[in-house]
């Protein structure tokens, strides 16, 4: 969080426009989802592991077969305590055109959605064009709001928080396979999601400024 390197005009108001979406209530019609993406190395053990006994934990090898990475892209509505991955061989940008588009076909109520991403070149508008039709590029992104992160401050993402939960207790051993990886993936994505557990997030754009010792976005 704290590898800032410059907090100059462009930091300060992109991060007070995700604070002041976060302090917004919960609203249906216009759901606030943070995604993000991270890669997952496929590991196959070259030795059967043996299994843990009553008082012991279960014993690996440490050798391995690398059977390539797969690409995990994870949307949160913090709020709502929902969210949905995807599992893809590539994060290119029809990956994330895709992506976005089968996203927003959960909420086909919503008049606005309002996504929160980092600003990866690929998580742009040009991205829905080089994929889709411009009228479908257009259909979709009409209804979507992307809001970005300041350079060097994805902390302020919340879809970080999500994919550390899910390296903890999901991503956190050696999965061999994409089919295998996809059904860890969709068992946990479905726990979370029917307990419905929420992202309680505390800062505030009050804290920023205190923190980072200005009085409002247009002042330095």
């Amino acid at each position: 969080m704290w590898c800032v390197p410059k907090v100059d005009q462009q930091f300060k108001e992109r991060m007070e426009d995700l604070l002041s979406l976060y302090e917004k209530p919960y609203n249906p019609a216009e759901p606030v989802i943070c995604m993000d993406e991270k890669s997952k190395q496929l590991l196959q053990d070259k030795r059967k592991p043996l299994k843990a006994r009553e008082g012991k934990l279960k014993r690996a090898d440490y050798e391995y077969l690398r059977n390539g990475t797969r690409n995990i892209f994870l949307a949160v509505e913090p709020k709502a305590g929902q969210r949905y991955l995807k599992v893809t061989r590539h994060r290119k940008k029809p990956d994330f055109a895709q992506f976005i588009k089968e996203l927003s076909e959960k909420y086909v109520s919503a008049e606005k959605i309002h996504i929160v991403a980092d600003n990866l070149n690929t998580h742009f508008g040009k991205s829905f064009y080089q994929t889709f039709s411009q009228t479908e590029a257009d259909g979709i992104l009409n209804k979507i709001r992307f809001h970005y992160t300041p350079k060097h401050a994805s902390w302020l993402n919340m879809a970080e928080i999500e994919l550390s939960i899910a390296g903890r207790q999901c991503l956190n051993c050696r999965i061999p396979t994409e089919e295998k990886l996809k059904r860890e993936i969709k068992h946990w994505q479905n726990y979370r999601n029917d307990n419905k557990l929420t992202i309680q997030w505390k800062f505030t754009v009050k804290d920023a400024r205190k923190k980072f010792k200005y009085r409002n976005s247009g002042q330095n």
